[in-house]
């Protein structure tokens, strides 16, 4: 009788939760211009949120706001799905594990502060949904985290779910000159290449002897924590988030996702316009940063603005990141806007700041666009998302205002320099403020 017992508590609950939802008040973001990716504009438009979810979206005429709801005036604003960055080391990340060329067993999750300045300065900057990784000083740096924007104290709040239940993450690989190193990392891209094969190919025989076992715990091999990360890259349950610039690497990245059949975004793809064709071919996404200033490592030399167009053109479906601090989170939009100058069509740039980077990320029946049942992830902009002069005005992640530039301590965040906004400092009795403490 303790399973019904355990499964009816679970039951009542969950119904007690989502009576709880049903009785929250409805927010309705009331007369502005609403882009929801993937369809047309809407003037004058509005969006009715409750729970955390979309409940409706449409024109004045077709949308009305129910009685009790707290209406935002959006009159002369711009909305638009809440920006998703696909690489981003915001939280104090730990940035390299050099003790090792290949660990997928670290996790991000476990060295990232949700207090820290930096998650805030993204919500400034309209990101919501946001990739988190180590860094690319690896051949595999470990297991990066998929959080949601929303306010909290600890991990836990931030963190999403994926499809099978579990935490939602990718695993971060990296080729080039990064991880080149004094042994025992490689010195070579060669030496590079052979020991991720390596590395799979023990993945695949740790999964064959699992299987072999048949949950006799007598014949299981003994657990091993980075072979069990590569099983679910090979399973297809884990994304490959692979850092990568000269179109070479680009090809040999290639070739190690067509022998080994893992799910795999391209991340930096500095040239990827020399071989557009190619990653098209192979059906693999891009998520590309844009850099307008010179400095940066020698192999993103010949990187040029047209990539964007040049893969979209190819058919390659794109999307931008910040790999904060390389670009600052609260100018993420500037990088789709440096696209559409060089050519870029403006609903495809649009996309590539949303439904992209759900794609990659494989949440794209939660988050990226504005539409019935999604996440109430909404941006309410001062104009037009791609002009200089736009601001973030405010922020809302699953119906819940986490941004206002009309805050003095958001503006703050919004437009001072380093460190502005950090919460450290000293406990000063004589000069500490009660109020912040009760």
């Amino acid at each position: 009788m303790i399973l019904p017992m355990m499964r009816l508590v679970a039951v009542l609950a969950a119904m007690s939760f989502a009576a709880a939802l049903a009785q929250e008040k409805a927010v309705v973001f009331q007369g502005g211009l609403i882009y929801p990716v993937g369809k047309s504009a809407i003037t004058n438009g509005v969006v009715v949120v409750q729970g955390g979810k979309i409940l409706a979206i449409g024109s004045a005429d077709e949308v009305k706001a129910p009685a009790d709801a707290q209406v935002i005036d959006c009159q002369g604003k711009v909305l638009t799905p809440g920006f998703i960055d696909t690489h981003s080391h915001i939280g104090q990340v730990d940035v390299g594990e050099f003790s090792n060329p290949i660990q997928p067993e670290l996790r991000a999750m476990d060295s990232i502060n949700v207090e820290d300045a930096s998650l805030q300065r993204a919500r400034s900057g309209g990101i919501t949904t946001v990739n988190i990784m180590p860094g690319s000083g690896n051949l595999m740096s470990g297991q990066t985290v998929y959080l949601k924007l929303r306010q909290g104290k600890k991990l836990e709040d931030l963190l999403m779910t994926n499809r099978y239940g579990t935490i939602a993450g990718g695993l971060k690989m990296a080729n080039g000159t990064n991880p080149l190193r004094e042994p025992p990392f490689p010195t070579t891209r060669g030496k590079s290449a052979a020991l991720v094969r390596q590395k799979f190919i023990a993945a695949q025989e740790y999964r064959d002897k699992i299987k072999r076992a048949t949950n006799d715990v007598d014949k299981l091999p003994a657990r091993d924590l980075s072979l069990e990360v590569l099983v679910e890259v090979l399973d297809g349950k884990r994304v490959v988030h692979h850092h990568t610039h000269r179109s070479d690497d680009i090809l040999t990245v290639l070739r190690l996702q067509k022998e080994f059949g893992f799910k795999l975004v391209l991340q930096h793809v500095s040239e990827g316009y020399k071989i557009a064709q190619e990653i098209a071919e192979a059906k693999v996404p891009c998520s590309l940063i844009v850099i307008d200033s010179p400095g940066g490592k020698l192999e993103a030399r010949d990187m040029d603005w047209r990539n964007a167009v040049t893969l979209d053109r190819a058919g390659v479906t794109i999307g931008f990141h910040t790999d904060d601090w390389v670009t600052d989170s609260r100018i993420f939009n500037r990088s789709a806007a440096l696209a559409v100058r060089a050519g870029l069509p403006r609903d495809k740039a649009l996309s590539g700041l949303t439904l992209a980077g759900a794609v990659m990320m494989d949440m794209a029946e939660r988050v990226g666009t504005l539409e019935v049942g999604k996440d109430a992830d909404v941006l309410v902009l001062s104009g037009d998302p791609f002009s200089v002069y736009t601001h973030v005005e405010q922020t809302w992640v699953e119906g819940a205002k986490v941004f206002d530039r009309l805050d003095p301590k958001d503006l703050l965040i919004a437009t001072g320099g380093l460190g502005a906004g950090q919460p450290r400092r000293a406990n000063l009795c004589c000069f500490a403020n009660e109020q912040e403490h009760q």
